[in-house]
């Protein structure tokens, strides 16, 4: 009888000596619900997996973002099964997990109905129960074809296996194809199967808590060209609690959509006539944005920057020399064809900016240069992904690029990054972290020498601001690495904002110089910077940060005069000629309603200040504070009041 080797494992930092054989399950005694899985040397495992000589283990436990991803596609799988068994005519799409649950893409010949998703769920739970196993095996391109040769998608992915997305679930590079068998936990016979790289919880009982959410259409592979598939999105998580929180969140996420109280206040709409993606804006929601771009401005001058502005399409020559025909036209509109050349809506500022520069010969006293402009582009979005303000067609960017020189990136960028989150957190945003976004491996233009510069610079000047800090690989643009400014809101929902990438390639293809001290001609270092990401996007996150309830500097009408009767209008019309001389906006409810209806309007429109006034009120020259929250004040001078309103408005309080 040969003897059962030993094997040399890292487990917990420490080297352990395990048998031939053992498990990362056995290795870690996991349990399969606390941990689900194996990190070994960085790589996901499952803990049927057996171990290798000289393995680094570590446990998954399935409350890190590796654990949850790796339970919510378990539960995409579990539900793919249940709907094959429930529609056997079902073919198989894709099931990912994504940020908060899973989806999964299926070919049924009618959408799916809400008692459709019951019966699913319901399928779904009793599969869980049943503690099927999971269980990987590695085929060959020709087995998995003929044991998936009723999955058309299917066999498109084994055909696509060289270049296949993670997402599809299939190995990438050429690697092996895995097949994961769903299989009976008391007899080992298989309940279903599909094609899928792993890895999965060990048994369906490690599904802690699970639910669907919606369903809907999407394109095979993302793309308007393929079929229309039915998706089918759930969520799940690592215990009912956790779950709990999540979808209370939803349930306030739902009352702070910014398009249903964008029509509830009258702020924008996307009229039908105008296209999917492009915005108008109604006169309060002007308001808004009117002191959104003043108050940027009037930063923006105390700042030292410049404005310009530049039209909004261009000839196509301009984006072959900045880069962007070859790596952005899929996000451009198609061109128009105007006396024999071809013109674009532009998308970005920059290489307009670009011009700017060009336009004159430049000295290094000019430098930093910040060019600033608010600069509508035009980005052709895919009709799935546009969502209200927050993904659109047509936006407004409050674009900068600074020019300035190698010695002086550093500085500036601290400066930059400082006087950005200042600037946010003037319209009420607190809490923040930032991403770094490094080169892809394959669309980039310029040296690795030049990326590594550029990376290292501003990952330092990220962790100078002792924010935290999270990298996005290979998430760059084609010119340059960025620092993303990620914030989150009153409800803890993580929003990407401002933008700041470091450029050393565009300067280089628009030939940009300026004369040194020493008379020689150099070349700038550019800086691309959106402070608001664009002023639709800032605007819609601010109405779901303020659920609509807007602090009283940018509130549309900042305060309602409600008469008791109809003789006292005059009276506070004469309150509200004394107001807008401090700048405020007032109105005055001269309508027939009631009292009451006539506050319960002001509250509904989210004012932050109402002034009732009756004839005790008239008499003694006073009025009825009354605050959105409900709060009270009787008697208060006119004067007083006024002043306590300008006071909320200058030290731009919440109220």
């Amino acid at each position: 009888m040969s003897a059962v080797p030993e094997l040399r494992i890292t487990l917990a930092g420490a080297e352990r000596v395990v048998a031939g054989g053992t498990t990362y399950g056995d290795a870690l005694e996991a349990d399969g619900r606390s941990v689900v899985a194996a990190r070994v040397n960085g790589e996901l495992k499952d803990l049927a997996a057996p171990v290798a000589d000289g393995d680094v283990v570590e446990p998954v436990e399935i409350g890190s973002p590796d654990g949850r991803a790796i339970v919510r596609h378990s539960t995409a799988h579990v539900m793919a099964q249940a709907v094959q068994e429930i529609f056997p005519e079902a073919r198989l799409g894709i099931g990912p997990p994504v940020e908060n649950g899973f989806y999964y893409d299926f070919d049924v010949k009618n959408p799916f109905t809400p008692d459709d998703l019951k019966r699913i769920e319901k399928r779904m739970r009793e599969i869980v129960k049943q503690g099927q196993r999971f269980s990987r095996r590695p085929v060959s391109d020709e087995q998995a074809a003929e044991e998936l040769a009723a999955e058309p998608y299917k066999l498109e992915l084994i055909s696509l296996k060289g270049g296949a997305a993670d997402e599809e679930n299939v190995e990438v590079g050429g690697a092996e194809l895995t097949i994961y068998d769903n299989l009976d936990p008391k007899t080992g016979e298989l309940c279903w199967k599909d094609l899928c790289r792993g890895p999965h919880v060990p048994t369906t009982r490690s599904i802690p808590a699970f639910k669907l959410m919606r369903s809907g259409g999407a394109y095979w592979r993302g793309s308007e060209k393929n079929p229309q598939l039915q998706r089918i999105y759930g969520t799940a998580w690592e215990s009912r609690e956790k779950q709990d929180e999540y979808l209370h969140l939803l349930e306030e996420a739902e009352k702070r959509d910014h398009r249903k109280l964008g029509a509830e206040l009258d702020l924008f709409s996307f009229p039908d006539e105008l296209g999917s993606g492009l915005p108008v804006f109604h006169p309060k929601g002007g308001v808004i944005r009117k002191l959104m771009e003043d108050y940027s401005r009037r930063r923006h001058e105390e700042a030292g920057y410049s404005f310009v502005n530049t039209p909004h399409i261009t000839k196509e020559n301009l984006y072959k020399i900045s880069g962007h025909l070859d790596w952005y036209a899929d996000g451009m509109f198609p061109p128009m064809e105007l006396e024999g050349a071809r013109y674009y809506l532009k998308p970005m500022n920059c290489p307009m900016h670009n011009l700017v520069f060009r336009a004159r010969g430049r000295s290094y006293r000019e430098l930093p240069l910040r060019l600033f402009e608010f600069g509508t582009v035009y980005r052709y979005e895919k009709s799935g992904v546009v969502h209200g303000l927050t993904r659109v067609r047509g936006l407004t960017q409050d674009d900068a690029h600074i020019y300035c020189t190698r010695d002086q990136m550093r500085d500036e960028l601290k400066s930059l990054l400082r006087f950005v989150l200042d600037l946010l957190r003037d319209y009420g945003l607190n809490d923040f972290y930032l991403e770094l976004s490094t080169k892809d491996p394959v669309k980039f233009v310029g040296s690795d020498e030049d990326w590594e510069e550029a990376t290292e610079t501003l990952r330092e000047v990220a962790e100078s601001e002792k924010l935290e800090l999270v990298l996005d690989p290979g998430g760059a643009a084609f010119y340059g690495p960025k620092i993303s400014v990620q914030a989150r809101d009153a409800i803890g929902r993580s929003w990407q904002m401002s933008t700041i990438q470091l450029d050393f390639n565009l300067p280089q293809r628009f030939e940009l110089e300026y004369q040194s001290p020493d008379g020689s001609r150099q070349r700038p270092v550019m800086i691309h910077r959106a402070l608001f990401g664009s002023i639709e996007r800032f605007f819609g996150v601010l109405v779901e940060h303020y659920a609509g309830a807007f602090p009283p500097w940018l509130a549309p009408v900042q305060v309602v005069g409600i008469p008791i009767a109809e003789a006292h209008v005059p009276y506070l019309q004469d309150v509200a000629k004394k107001a807008r001389e401090r700048g405020i906006r007032i109105e005055v409810d001269a309508s027939d309603d009631r009292m009451q209806k006539k506050i319960r309007n002001a509250q509904k429109s989210k004012v932050p200040f109402m002034l009732l006034a009756g004839d005790e009120d008239i008499a003694n020259g006073a009025v009825s504070f009354r605050f959105r929250n409900g709060e009270q004040k009787n008697g208060v001078p006119v004067d007083e009041a006024i002043n306590e309103i300008v006071d909320a408005i200058e030290r731009r309080v919440q109220v």
